[in-house]
């Protein structure tokens, strides 16, 4: 692989926040890895995007994080419904949608019984560990 090819590679780690990548071509594999603590420059924001204010959840929502880096899939196929909308009602063990990661598929599910009340990424959207995925607002008995 050339060296291009690998600074490439590198950029695309910072802009999509990516601590691990590994890329395989024809006989050779090449893995990039950065620690979180690595000083790396933040990817320039968009002109036209305005900035927004991070959010702070509400004391009654639970934020459902990424456990591991893959790529994030609000459905079971590209042509089936999502696993959940924002306003449903979810409850503990519901699957919520699914992370794939080293070609395994591994479901995300509920922890508790609530309302979906955010879905904070895009289908198709690479994540990395502990991103924030759904906000899910808590039933109260």
């Amino acid at each position: 692989m050339k060296e291009a090819d690998i600074r490439k590679y590198a950029q695309l780690m910072g802009e999509l926040g990516l601590t691990g990548l590994e890329i395989r071509e024809q006989d050779s594999v090449v893995r990039l890895e950065r620690s979180y603590g690595a000083a790396v420059p933040a990817p320039a924001a968009p002109v036209s995007a305005p900035a927004e204010p991070p959010r702070t959840p509400a004391a009654d929502t639970v934020s459902v994080c990424s456990p591991m880096v893959g790529v994030f899939y609000q459905a079971p196929a590209e042509d089936a419904a999502p696993y959940v909308q924002v306003g449903d009602q979810v409850r503990q063990g519901t699957v919520l949608c699914l992370i794939e990661a080293m070609k395994m598929m591994n479901e995300i599910t509920a922890e508790q019984d609530g309302v979906v009340e955010e879905i904070c990424v895009q289908n198709g959207q690479v994540v990395d560990f502990g991103r924030e995925l759904f906000r899910i607002r808590r039933q109260t008995p």
